[in-house]
């Protein structure tokens, strides 16, 4: 037995069974409100917005936590802020890097910390090498140190252990270390390390047939130099003819270490 409103049912489920043509709901859309200004300049804005901070981050806040992650594109177009945690030799040191500063946080945010011990910072900091410079040899391998190495070491020490420098990178050497100009304020002034070590005499220019980084500041490296050698700071207070440079002293050393 059929009730009267069966019919009209079946009806109705005939016509909701029938498939409606794509192009059909397609102009049944209403594009217009995908067209609006209204619509259309606030999305272009946020994914501008959205895109330039992703960029921005990548380039400028990204913290990069070893040489090895630099991007070749870098070099000698950004410069490495952060936290000198360790000083090896009297020429190199070890960075962690704080890109950004106390405005992104670091140093008074908690998650946003300097680590003090080594457990913490190992694998996290960037060895830099100290551009258009080279420090008494101190002793390693088996070598003896070079006159002056210790006083070179814990005057770099006492400049920029622990403090904030800038260093703008120009590659990366055959240690895996990252060769920059490094900056660091010393009573409101920016001072640059290299020439301040050059300075006290506790450093000479960097000799090399090939290889060799100054930037722009080489011709101030040498004229530096010159004014230490005369006023006879550091490695220069002793007789000249008993000077032997940290370049002669490793081809000397290395020779000897051939012949045994």
């Amino acid at each position: 037995m059929r009730w009267p409103w069966s019919v009209n049912s079946e009806r109705d489920n005939d016509d909701r069974r029938k498939p409606v043509p794509w192009t059909d709901s397609l102009n049944a859309t209403d594009w217009q409100h995908y067209t609006d200004p209204r619509t259309v300049v606030p999305t272009l804005l946020l994914t501008t917005t959205i895109l330039a901070s992703v960029r921005v981050y990548r380039s400028y806040l990204r913290r990069i936590p070893e040489a090895t992650h630099i991007r070749p594109g870098f070099f000698r177009k950004r410069s490495l802020f952060g936290t000198v945690t360790r000083v090896g030799d009297a020429d190199n040191f070890h960075l962690f890097h704080t890109p950004g500063g106390r405005l992104t946080g670091w140093g008074w945010l908690p998650w946003r910390r300097v680590p003090k011990k080594k457990l913490g910072l190992k694998g996290k900091t960037i060895h830099i090498r100290i551009a258009g410079i080279d420090a008494p040899e101190g002793a390693h391998f088996g070598k003896p140190a070079q006159p002056y190495s210790n006083e070179a070491l814990q005057w770099l020490k006492g400049y920029i252990l622990n403090r904030r420098v800038r260093a703008y990178i120009y590659k990366r050497d055959q240690y895996e270390r990252v060769v920059a100009t490094v900056w660091v304020r010393r009573f409101l002034f920016r001072k640059d390390v290299g020439k301040e070590m050059l300075k006290a005499g506790y450093a000479t220019v960097y000799e090399a047939n090939t290889g060799a980084e100054f930037g722009q500041f080489e011709e101030k490296y040498r004229k530096t130099e010159e004014v230490a050698k005369r006023k006879k700071l550091g490695m220069w207070a002793g007789n000249l003819k008993d000077y032997e440079s940290p370049r002669d002293y490793k081809i000397r050393t290395a020779a000897a270490q051939e012949t045994k």
